[in-house]
């Protein structure tokens, strides 16, 4: 199924002049209205009419999360204040929150991308969505809510968190759809599992995203929600959710090229990658009026894939998301991200889906602890074959990522759970 035939299909040639045809009316956008892009073009030496062809998008300076902390609250928008229908913000855990404003034609769109995305993933308009999304200033919930109305499904806001409540009105209302981040996903599982309600539940389709999840963690979901799990990709700076979405091939996540541009650069040098290399995202968008962004450092690892997708789409893929940069850890030289752990334990039979990484610096080395759950039933074993299972996961570890960890089994339901983005990593070291 295809939401905008027309759109969702055109030739790369036609694509691609759309796109170069909206860049240039974006950067004219920024050059006139916004200060901070008047002031970083002139330090990079170039106007927005240098930019001949997507083939220069390079050339353009970057935007970073820091240059949106500084420019708060309004300091981005490209229009005045009694033209913005709608103000998001970042949590702002790491300093001031990122402000996010929206006009009435930025809603409509994000609307529509949603709507696109839903369909792209097999839902429709006969579906139940619980959406199980935050809402607030977090884009989540608001977003997968938009997207919903406009296909034309049922919504239910029911927000993250109540777990008992979620799942009563999951069986009573019957609901087809559940939208929410992995780690929640999992703990509703982990609860209908224990309340014998799997049989009551009536889901098909769970839109999973907000963070990174590995490919074990969906086979774990589908086999206990029997659903078909698919991968959502967005971020606040950008729009929300909606950025890019699986379609049912499951061969990465097609990112709409007709309002972003996605660009693969070395998170070191910053130089541009080949499409099929992996580095850091980095995203134009240009078709945002409120708040357009030039090429910004979305810190999320991943790679464009270029090959034609079976489904018919023309959009290039994104590969599911690796891991942020600024979340990827560097134990004794080796980059390691919690995906990359959570692939190996989901594959180890008897470990429960919840795992931790304490990170600490002991006699100048860096040390990584995992502390992972396992099933009762293992959990109360000899010790004999508890140990067994610590080598295994040591071993299997070492053979991915060529170091030696601290493996710790800790019994069920020791490790807090999550309701929105699960807090993976736990870094002791004083750097």
């Amino acid at each position: 199924m295809i939401y905008d035939d027309e759109i969702e299909t055109l030739p790369r040639e036609a694509l691609e002049a759309l796109q170069f045809k909206r860049l240039q009316q974006t950067l004219e956008r920024v050059y006139a209205l916004v200060p901070f892009y008047k002031e970083a073009f002139k330090k990079a030496n170039i106007l927005p009419e240098d930019i001949k062809s997507l083939k220069d998008l390079h050339k353009l300076p970057f935007t970073t999360k820091d240059d949106l902390r500084e420019s708060y609250p309004y300091g981005m928008f490209s229009m005045p204040i009694n033209k913005i229908v709608r103000i998001h913000a970042s949590s702002g855990t790491t300093g001031k929150p990122t402000v996010v404003g929206y006009s009435k034609a930025d809603i409509e769109e994000w609307a529509q991308l949603m709507a696109r995305s839903f369909v792209a993933c097999g839902v429709t308009d006969k579906d139940i969505i619980q959406n199980a999304y935050g809402y607030g200033l977090f884009t989540g919930g608001l977003g997968a809510h938009y997207g919903a109305e406009k296909l034309g499904a049922a919504v239910i806001p029911i927000s993250g968190g109540n777990t008992k409540k979620q799942i009563m009105i999951m069986v009573d209302f019957k609901s087809t759809v559940l939208t929410a981040t992995p780690s929640y996903a999992q703990l509703l599982a982990d609860t209908i599992e224990e309340m014998g309600l799997l049989d009551k539940i009536n889901l098909r389709v769970g839109v999973f995203g907000a963070e990174p999840w590995s490919e074990n963690m969906r086979q774990k979901l589908e086999e206990k929600l029997r659903i078909n799990a698919m991968d959502i990709y967005g971020l606040s700076e950008i729009m929300g959710p909606g950025v890019a979405i699986e379609c049912e091939a499951k061969e990465g996540l097609h990112i709409w090229e007709d309002a972003f541009i996605p660009e693969i650069i070395d998170p070191q040098t910053l130089e541009p990658l080949e499409d099929g290399q992996e580095g850091e995202l980095v995203i134009t968008t240009i078709k945002k009026q409120a708040m357009p962004l030039i090429r910004y450092r979305t810190k999320d690892i991943t790679r464009i894939i270029k090959e034609p997708c079976k489904c018919g789409r023309t959009h290039r893929r994104i590969q599911k998301i690796l891991g942020r940069s600024d979340d990827m850890l560097i134990i004794r030289g080796v980059n390691v991200f919690p995906s990359q752990i959570e692939s190996v334990l989901m594959e180890i039979e008897g470990l429960a889906p919840h795992y931790q990484l304490i990170v600490d610096r002991v006699n100048n080395l860096d040390t990584l602890e995992v502390q992972v759950e396992v099933d009762s039933k293992v959990f109360s074993d000899e010790i004999k074959r508890l140990q067994s299972l610590q080598n295994q996961i040591q071993k299997d570890i070492k053979d991915l990522l060529g170091i030696t960890t601290k493996v710790t089994l800790v019994e069920p339901r020791t490790i807090q759970r999550s309701e929105g983005k699960a807090k993976r990593v736990i870094d002791k070291r004083k750097i």
